[in-house]
Formats: structure tokens, C-alpha cells, sequence
């Protein structure tokens, strides 16, 4: 039978367990399951579960073992933005897919009906394209494994649930939310383990039927094996072991008829044939629940790889308080993608090499589990802005001037991406560009001219002192002449002429050259003055409506006035 190539069979440990209730468990996983307000429909479907589980024949058809190609998964909540958390787990699979020849699997998780959200789902598919990442199985391409989504899994889960009741590995409770209010309480009164004390653990057949046929709303408990070392091989963590008495009989399917996270998660992974198992560290303490259950069903286990959790520089978990979080937010502030899956990838693994600019192909041929380290990593956002400046210039100059271009021209600073000026402008101000928006400030500072400004304040208070106006009248002299309109026109040719002013008024070095910036831009700092002349002068025409331009001809006339004046 095909059960029997994808069984490991149980340890002989937890095949002896008895019956009851065991251990010590978090509230939260005990109590806070209740029970779902009842419907005649969701009644009737929760009782044909004991019933058909009472009458099956034989269990659910296992599905067959994997082989050895290496299938994994990522499997979102659609019940938010895909946080940069989630992409970094879904880059891993990703990259380990590629790097092994392997499958990626993209499921929906959306069991939790009142978070999840179907335009939810859709931001996480285009957040997740933007990245880059393609999935050979999901909800929008199909698959051999369909369906995708858990919400249209349920008949699957129900049948996983007859078998593991009809094997006595789980059973119905009727427990009331006030029975299970009393029952935390009185743990913690007595300073006992906050685990399911209820009597349906070890009711009897007759009890069971007396409740189906009363109506009474159940959910189904998985029945714990008591003391039971379940160990696990972590390819990050390590060797892992946890005993099954630090958990109580814990919920497989709530009242309503909703399968609960832990148990579809077991139950898809297995079916899809999910053999590596990489997520995010907060996963751990899920992973004793899941194991219970793939060893209750006889499925294979998958291989578990936890990684560290990304912290804030404070080393706090990063939050909104901290900023951007989601892959959306971060493709609205103008991040590249590539820059993007770069950052990701290096948040947690590096190849051990000093290396910090990657290629996503580069990514895809060197990324292994064993280089993913177990300390938390620190999403740093000053790093992610150097790094997507390098792949910006990685581009190409012609790629980089044609995206920040068409970024200006949507700022409204220009009115043409491909005019001269916009083209000169753009490839002037972008070497320290760190995402295409910040285009705005440079631009804006290479029209402006705050030469007044500027001379009044204390910085360039020694260059007026040393003989600025010389060079300033110097300036308007060659502007009158025609002389500065041709230098900036020739090429090379404002060099030769600013050295031949040097030359007349024994200037050079930093007593030439911040006097003539000054007189010509009317900022003590900003690209080469020779350049910006040449793209000054074709800016008439071109500057967006609004935004401050001042050309040539009226800097020459403040410069006259202000020598005037002193």
C-alpha cells in the first residue's frame, strides 16, 4: 500500500504510551482553544467524524515517500504585509531549491478565518515576484499537490482526523469554555502544569455516544504519549530533544470545524512530499506538536532547519516602531529588488568569505544550510541603503541614468527623462545616490543658487577675505566676453580656462577653485563646476513647472550686484 512507502513507523516508546493526559504545556496551548459556537450544519459535521472514524476499515492512504529530490516550502499567513521576516524565510527555500536542482512550494496557510484576507494573499504573491522568486507549485500555478490553500483542504484534514481516531491517537472533547476556565484556574492554584484535565481523555464509548447524540459541539484532542524523548537533527541548531510530559493533549480540530495550524501543517507537508523544513526559530516549539503527529500517522520527517530571528539595532524583534518592515514598503521607498534579495540573504548566512555585494545568481551557487549562523541577525537599514547604492551603480550607467530619469521626471523636477539636460543632470548627480528617490535634493541643489547665502556665512568668510571678488568679476568678465559660454561648450575647455584665470591672478589649488564654485554655483560643495555649467546650459525648458532654476545669465547678474555692494 502506498502507507506503507511513506511510513517510518513510531518509536516503540510512543507506540506503548497510554492513555491520558500529561506533562506540563503553555496556556495558551491548552486552554486558550474553545469551543466555536455551535451550528446544526458544523454539529453534523463534527459528528459524521467520530461516526466515520468509528466505522473505517482500514486508515487514510499515506501518501508515497519523497525521493531524493529536495521539495520545500513556503507557507504564509495572508492575514498581513509580507514582512521582511517572511521573505527572508521564503528567499532560503528559494535559493536551496535552486541550489539543489529542487522544488519551490508556495502554500496559503488562511486557517485563521477571521485575519485572512484573500487581497492579503495577492500582496504577498506580487511582494514575493517583485523579489524575484518563482514557485514550481501554489495557489496561482497549480501543482500535482492541489490545492494550496488550507481553507480548501478541510475534507483532507477530516481524514486524517478519522484515522488518528479510529487508532485511538485522538478523541473527542466536549469540554465547555467555562470547564476549561476552571480547569486553568485550578492549575494554577495548585501550581500544576496548565494542561487538559478533562474527562474525555479516558471517557468511556458509551459517554462518547451519549454526547454525539446530545448534539453537544466538540473539538479533537491529539492524545499525547507520556513520557516520550522526541529528538530532532536541526541543521542549524543542531541536535534538539524535547519529552512529551512538557505537553498536554492538545487540539487537532476546533468545534467549528477548523483544523488547527500545527496539524495542517504535519498533514500538507507530507502529502506535498515537503522532505527540508526551513523557517524562521520562532518555529521551534511548534516542531514536538508536528513530530507528534507525523510519527501518530506514520509520515516521514521532514529535515528541520530553524533560523535565527532578525532584530532591530537596539536588539529588540524588529517592529513598526523601528520603521519599514514589509517588502512593500521598502519597493515604495525605490529599494531594488536585486538589493533587496542581497540584504535578505545576508541577514543570518554569508559564505565565509568578506563578500557583502551579491548577484542573485551568485546567491543561488553558493547559499548552503550549514553557512546559516544560529545567532540572531540585525536588519540594519543604513547598510541596506549603502548596498542598494552599489547595485545601483552595478547597473550600468546607462541603465542607472534611464531609472532615475524617469524618477525625476515623476518628481516633477524635470519635464522630459530623455532630454539633454535631464540625461546630463541626472548622470552628474547620481554617484552617491543610495535609492533612486534621493535624486530630488541633488537636482534641486544644481538649479538653485544661494550665492548670498552662502557668502554671508561663516564658512566662506576666509575666501572672501582672500580676493573673491577678484574672481567673481573675473567670472562676469568672461561671461560678457563670451569667453565662459564657449569654455563650457569645448571640451575640456572650462579646465584650460579657470587654470588661465589662476594663472593671471596667481591663484591655484583651493584659493582658485572655491572662489570660481562659489561665483558660479553659489555652493561651497557639489560635483565638478565645469560640468554642471554644461548641463546649466541646457536646462532652459526643461525644469518641471514650479521648481526653482536659476541659468547662467541671472547668476551673472547677482554676482555683479553683490560685487557692486562690496
Amino acid at each position: 500500500m502506498a502507507a506503507a512507502s511513506c511510513r517510518r513507523g513510531m518509536s516503540s516508546a510512543m507506540a506503548m504510551a497510554s492513555r491520558g493526559q500529561i506533562g506540563r504545556v503553555r496556556a495558551a496551548a491548552s486552554f486558550s482553544v474553545r469551543r466555536a459556537a455551535a451550528t446544526p450544519t458544523v454539529s453534523a459535521s463534527v459528528r459524521m467524524i467520530c461516526a466515520s472514524a468509528a466505522a473505517a476499515a482500514e486508515p487514510a492512504a499515506a501518501p508515497p515517500a519523497a525521493g531524493s529530490e529536495v521539495r520545500v516550502r513556503f507557507a504564509p499567513s495572508p492575514t498581513g504585509n509580507l514582512h521582511v521576516g517572511g521573505a527572508r524565510t521564503a528567499l532560503f527555500n528559494w535559493l536551496y531549491a535552486k541550489k539543489n536542482g529542487g522544488k519551490f512550494i508556495l502554500r496559503v496557510e488562511d486557517t485563521d478565518a477571521a485575519r485572512s484576507t484573500r487581497e492579503s494573499e495577492e500582496a504577498m504573491i506580487r511582494d514575493l515576484k517583485w523579489l524575484g522568486l518563482d514557485w514550481d507549485e501554489g495557489p496561482d500555478v497549480g501543482g500535482p499537490h492541489a490545492p494550496y490553500r488550507q481553507s480548501e483542504r478541510r475534507d483532507i484534514y477530516k481524514k486524517y482526523v478519522d484515522q488518528l481516531v479510529a487508532q485511538d491517537k485522538a478523541y473527542p472533547c466536549f469540554c465547555t469554555d467555562e470547564e476549561l476556565e476552571a480547569m486553568k484556574q485550578d492549575a494554577e492554584e495548585k501550581k500544576l502544569p496548565p494542561i487538559y484535565r478533562g474527562k474525555w481523555a479516558s471517557a468511556s464509548k458509551e459517554e462518547v455516544d451519549a454526547a454525539m447524540a446530545a448534539g453537544l459541539p466538540c473539538c479533537y484532542r491529539f492524545r499525547v504519549p507520556k513520557n516520550v524523548d522526541v529528538t530532532i537533527q536541526d541543521t542549524i541548531r543542531g541536535q534538539v530533544t524535547w519529552n512529551s510530559d512538557t505537553l498536554g493533549d492538545f487540539v487537532l480540530l476546533r468545534s467549528n470545524g477548523l483544523p488547527v495550524y500545527n496539524f495542517c501543517v504535519a498533514v500538507d507537508d507530507c502529502l506535498m512530499q515537503i522532505n527540508h523544513v526551513i523557517r524562521a526559530e520562532e518555529h521551534l516549539p511548534n516542531t514536538l506538536r508536528q513530530v507528534l503527529i507525523y510519527d501518530a500517522l506514520g509520515f516521514p520527517r521532514p529535515t528541520f532547519a530553524h533560523c535565527s530571528l532578525i532584530l532591530a539595532p537596539d536588539k529588540s524583534k524588529l517592529s513598526k516602531r523601528h520603521g519599514a518592515t514589509s517588502v512593500g514598503e521598502f519597493k515604495d521607498q525605490g529599494f531594488l529588488a536585486p538589493a533587496m534579495v542581497n540584504f535578505l540573504a545576508l541577514l543570518g548566512w554569508n559564505d565565509g568569505t568578506e563578500q557583502e555585494i551579491y548577484t542573485v545568481d551568485d546567491l543561488s551557487s553558493k547559499f548552503s544550510l550549514d553557512r546559516i549562523t544560529k545567532s540572531p541577525a540585525v536588519f540594519d537599514r543604513v547598510k541596506l541603503g549603502w548596498m542598494n547604492g552599489q547595485h545601483l551603480k552595478e547597473m550600468g550607467e546607462e541603465a542607472m541614468v534611464s531609472m532615475v530619469a524617469a524618477k525625476a521626471m515623476e518628481l516633477g523636477i524635470v519635464k522630459d527623462a530623455s532630454s539633454d539636460f535631464t540625461k546630463q543632470a541626472v548622470a552628474l548627480c547620481s554617484g552617491s545616490l543610495e535609492l533612486v528617490a534621493d535624486i530630488e535634493a541633488p537636482l534641486r541643489s544644481l538649479l538653485a543658487f544661494p550665492l548670498e547665502e552662502t557668502l554671508a556665512g561663516a564658512d566662506a568668510k576666509p575666501f572672501v577675505e582672500d580676493g573673491f571678488k577678484q574672481v567673481a568679476e573675473a567670472a562676469v568678465a568672461a561671461f560678457e566676453s563670451g569667453e565662459l559660454s564657449k569654455a563650457v561648450a569645448a571640451d575640456e575647455g572650462f579646465k584650460k580656462w579657470l587654470k588661465a584665470v589662476g594663472k593671471e591672478q596667481g591663484r591655484k589649488g583651493k584659493r582658485l577653485f572655491m572662489p570660481m564654485r562659489i561665483a558660479l554655483t553659489g555652493r561651497m560643495q557639489g560635483p565638478d563646476v565645469g560640468e554642471q555649467m554644461a548641463a546649466l546650459a541646457a536646462a532652459d525648458g526643461a525644469v518641471g513647472d514650479g521648481v526653482e532654476c536659476v541659468l547662467l545669465p541671472e547668476r551673472i547678474e547677482r554676482l555683479k550686484a553683490w560685487c557692486a555692494s562690496h
